[in-house]
């Protein structure tokens, strides 16, 4: 039987990146709220 979780890089981006989190209302929120928080790194 083998692990749940089989990194990809590539769906990873796709799915939880920057682009993919601009791209909706929702999205910005929370990149507007880690930008407030301060954090360094923004999406994955």
């Amino acid at each position: 039987m083998s692990q749940t979780y089989q990194p990809k890089r590539k769906k990873r981006a796709r799915t939880h990146g920057f682009l993919k989190r601009q791209s909706t209302p929702g999205g910005k929120n929370i990149i507007k709220r880690r930008r407030n928080k301060g954090r360094k790194r923004l999406a994955a």
